[in-house]
């Protein structure tokens, strides 16, 4: 069965010329990380309104001057079609991550999440049709699923969007689909589950929550639990998010194109276990987190009580297996929060 080694392996055997959009991202410099590592030519497109250019600096790092030569970084913004034009000259692949993500930023300026997440998207769908690329495989949302109440998710069943933001992503796939029908461009969208992983910003008002409560316990600040910490999701770690990807760019059923998959875990972990997690974890290395006590604030517009996915269309059609579970994940994502945030705090002392 196709699998992530197999296709590791296609990767191995040719040099592929790929567009990362928000390489300089969380998800997307882990993508642009990958791709290099395993021989790829990379162009990285990126605003830097939320990415950083310290990701690719650490990526430059950990693949070495050979490897980076075969990167190039464009700092522009895919709200500009000419800038999509330029970025998808030449590439067979793109791994279309950029967007203005976050549901209580829709919320607080809906124009500017329509103008990144459909604008830019519906730039980069024209600027890859007329590149001739091969395949655009674009991140999706499970806030997709609104306020549909069956558990787990499946990918045919979705209710009506409850942000901004989850309007955006559903809008992202509608159009995919007709551009897909329209031009023959194939696509592929991934419903990405709550992603979390090293070089996911932790500062911010719209941190995601894993970085936001990290370093709120490593800074002795108060960690925030919106509603009554019973709420549940299925939180992804950033290697399951990077298989997927990878699976389905290069895979060759044509069955498992021009279709939307739920990437996650499979699982379901509420806020006050994820608390007792990290609390659990980081009082290994810091034993003043023994004690401490979530504060419990109302729930916030826009957030769905429950989010858990089926993976089996993924795991059927692209072969994705999730590689590591949720405190897996949190082990080796800590490392890099603690020395994150220790060099911040030698930065301001200083």
């Amino acid at each position: 069965m196709f699998g992530y080694e197999q296709a590791l392996k296609q990767l191995t055997g040719r040099r592929y010329r790929w567009l990362v959009t928000g390489g300089a991202g969380f998800i997307g410099s882990h993508l642009v990380e990958l791709l290099l590592r395993n021989g790829q030519t990379v162009t990285t497109l990126d605003n830097l309104s939320t990415g950083q250019l310290t990701n690719l600096e650490q990526i430059e790092c950990a693949v070495g001057a050979s490897a980076w030569q075969c990167h190039q970084f464009i700092e522009g913004d895919i709200r500009d079609l000419t800038v999509c034009r330029q970025a998808c000259a030449g590439v067979e692949f793109v791994l279309h991550q950029a967007a203005l993500g976050s549901v209580p930023r829709s919320i607080d300026d809906p124009i500017a999440t329509n103008a990144s997440n459909v604008t830019g998207f519906v730039n980069m769908l024209v600027a890859a049709k007329d590149a001739g690329v091969q395949r655009f495989v674009y991140a999706a949302s499970s806030s997709t699923y609104g306020d549909h109440p069956g558990l787990p998710k499946i990918e045919a069943q979705i209710g009506r969007p409850l942000s901004p933001y989850a309007v955006t992503k559903y809008v992202n796939e509608l159009y995919a689909g007709a551009f897909s029908q329209c031009y023959g461009i194939e696509t592929i969208g991934l419903r990405y589950f709550n992603v979390f992983g090293a070089r996911q910003d932790p500062y911010g008002p719209y941190a995601a929550v894993i970085p936001c409560w990290i370093r709120a316990m490593l800074s002795n600040e108060p960690v925030p639990i919106f509603g009554d910490g019973e709420t549940t999701r299925d939180f992804c770690y950033i290697e399951n998010a990077i298989r997927a990807n990878v699976l389905a760019a290069v895979v060759r059923n044509a069955e498992a194109v021009q279709q939307v998959y739920n990437i996650a875990q499979g699982g379901s972990t509420s806020l006050n276990q994820l608390f007792e997690m990290l609390r659990s974890l980081l009082s290994q290395d810091f034993s003043r987190l023994q004690d401490i006590r979530p504060v419990f604030k109302d729930f916030r517009a826009g957030d769905v009580k429950h989010s858990r996915a089926d993976i089996s269309k993924a795991q059927r059609l692209l072969g994705y297996q999730p590689s590591r579970d949720v405190r897996q994940g949190l082990e080796e994502a800590l490392p890099w929060y603690i020395a994150r945030m220790s060099n911040s705090h030698a930065t301001s002392v200083a």
